[in-house]
């Protein structure tokens, strides 16, 4: 029990202290692990572990989605993107097909990757 209270207490921390870039890539992470998660569900038929970590998906994507700053053009662009992986979810989570959610991480992967590039390169500068 006292490990689960300093993992807590490090994990709460490591928000706390994030920049919005590091938040924004906890999130991807957060948002694979999760799919990672329903398809493991999926592929041991518990229909109810996969439905919960579809959803957590799901609102991870409606927080990107929320947090555009459309003065930017390629906000539209992005939620576009987030509207079609919305919409990828809602059929994994009703036919709860892993084909779909291997579809989705991958959607998820590259966008995480090209974040943590454009942090990377931010950073340099």
């Amino acid at each position: 029990m006292l490990a689960n209270n300093r993992y807590a207490a490090y994990a709460n921390s490591k928000i706390m202290t994030a920049s919005k870039g590091e938040l924004t890539l906890m999130l991807y992470d957060g948002a694979i692990k999760f799919c990672n998660l329903a398809i493991a569900a999926i592929d041991d038929n518990n229909i109810e572990k996969a439905h919960i970590n579809i959803v957590k998906v799901e609102k991870i994507i409606e927080e990107f989605q929320a947090t555009l700053n459309y003065k930017y053009p390629v906000a539209k662009d992005f939620n576009n993107v987030y509207e079609y992986i919305r919409e990828r979810l809602t059929q994994a989570n009703l036919k709860k097909d892993p084909s779909i959610l291997e579809e989705v991480l991958k959607h998820l992967r590259t966008m995480r990757d090209t974040w943590k590039e454009v942090m990377q390169k931010s950073a340099q500068s």
